[in-house]
């Protein structure tokens, strides 16, 4: 699985201990990606036999063994039970051990900041967050801290030495969010000079990360999304609906994030109101304004910064919310479409599901209206990872340099 972020090597130690990503000419490098390839090639298929895995990556079925035993001594992976044929020995089946490897993810929001670890397989082990007026990376450094060496000590000494490495999450450029007639707000101008990854960094012995918030959430998809119902699209945009709208895109089944690391950046999309106005896409598609529409009339906003399933909303607030925000999305996506020929389109966020579902239907609706000749409209399908995308795919940044590698490298077709 390939990525483009920003890396901090917390230490000299880290960096030695980072295992090459590409293929080496010597012998050392050459075990560390097929080691790579043997572990994505089960994290995509699911727990298999040694045979079954010399097939779908092409090695010879004595490297495979070989590896596969490594792979199990150094913990990373485990033994499935037998499976027994008509004839011959019975087939053991090997799948990734939970307790391979643990990633810490760092989100920081508007409203707050977030702290996971999850496990080998993407399980969350760990969490915790803490609201803020405004984020500062006085704050966020202060908060990842405290919460990193909690969750250490809490953890068995042994699953502690296998952290392996902390992503962060943040939306880009946060000084732009400066307000003039907010004061408090002033602290934002902090985030143009302060580089959060090395400062956290500098306190822990593993590998830092830092990515685009919206980026990080479209990682979690590509990671550990569950796409048993249907198979994942090489080329999709994602949509991450939170307190502002933000994108990934992924091509070839790479996570691409662009020169500045802001590729996909929908909430920034020119579109046309329903009132005919023009406006950018944050504008209509954010929950910030949900909470300034349900103000207006009188309502409660709490329960959609709460994580749960139910929004009490009142109806009709909602609805005209879930309008005006699936017309903006259609004239975003066909704007998307038009510059970049993808199939797949998928819709997440800090969303109960059948609010995102009735979002994705009044947005496939939407996009049916517009004129498209001469371009193939996309599907538009829910994500899959929900409220905890972006720390989830902030953790996934370390999985994925240190122990996949590119999917097409085994994917055909």
């Amino acid at each position: 699985m390939s990525f483009e972020t920003r890396t901090s090597l917390s230490s000299q130690g880290s960096a030695g201990s980072a295992d090459p990503a590409v293929r080496g000419s010597n012998q050392s490098g050459l075990r560390a990606y097929n080691e790579r390839l043997v572990l994505s090639v089960i994290r995509q298929a699911g727990q298999m036999p040694k045979a079954a895995v010399a097939r779908l990556t092409g090695l010879s079925a004595q490297t495979v063994s070989v590896i596969m035993r490594a792979l199990e001594d150094d913990g990373l992976l485990v033994r499935g039970a037998p499976v027994r044929g008509k004839v011959g020995q019975p087939s053991v089946p090997m799948g990734l051990a939970a307790e391979g490897a643990f990633f810490l993810g760092l989100k920081v929001g508007r409203r707050g900041s977030e702290l996971l670890l999850c496990d080998f397989l993407g399980k969350v082990r760990a969490h915790r967050r803490k609201t803020h007026e405004h984020p500062t990376p006085d704050n966020a450094v202060a908060f990842a801290n405290a919460a990193i060496g909690d969750f250490l000590a809490e953890l068995p000494a042994a699953d502690a030495a296998r952290v392996a490495g902390l992503g962060i999450a943040l939306p880009f450029r946060m000084w732009d969010w400066q307000e003039a007639t907010e004061p408090a707000t002033a602290g934002l101008a902090a985030w143009r000079t302060r580089d959060i990854a090395a400062e956290i960094g500098a306190s822990w012995a593993f590998p830092v990360y830092l990515c685009n918030d919206a980026s990080a959430a479209c990682s979690a998809e590509l990671v550990f999304g569950d796409h048993s119902a249907h198979s994942q699209p090489r080329d999709f945009l994602y949509v991450y609906i939170g307190y502002f709208v933000g994108g990934g895109l992924v091509l070839d089944d790479m996570l691409y994030t662009g020169k500045s690391g802001n590729a996909a950046a929908l909430g920034s999309v020119p579109i046309v109101s329903q009132a005919g106005q023009m406006c950018q896409l944050v504008d209509v598609a954010s929950l910030v304004t949900l909470e300034e529409m349900l103000r207006r009339a009188g309502q409660q906003s709490a329960q959609i910064w709460a994580r749960n399933d139910d929004w009490a909303a009142q109806q009709t607030v909602l609805d005209a919310w879930l309008d005006q925000a699936a017309q903006g999305l259609a004239q975003a996506i066909a704007a998307s479409v038009c510059l970049i020929d993808f199939t797949t389109v998928l819709i997440d966020g800090s969303l109960p599901e059948d609010v995102r579902e009735a979002l994705i239907v009044r947005t496939r609706a939407a996009l049916a209206s517009l004129a498209m000749p001469g371009v193939e409209r996309p599907d538009i399908r829910p994500g899959t990872v929900g409220f905890d995308a972006k720390a989830l795919g902030a953790a996934s940044l370390a999985l994925s340099d240190r122990f996949l590698v590119d999917r097409t490298a085994f994917l055909k077709g």
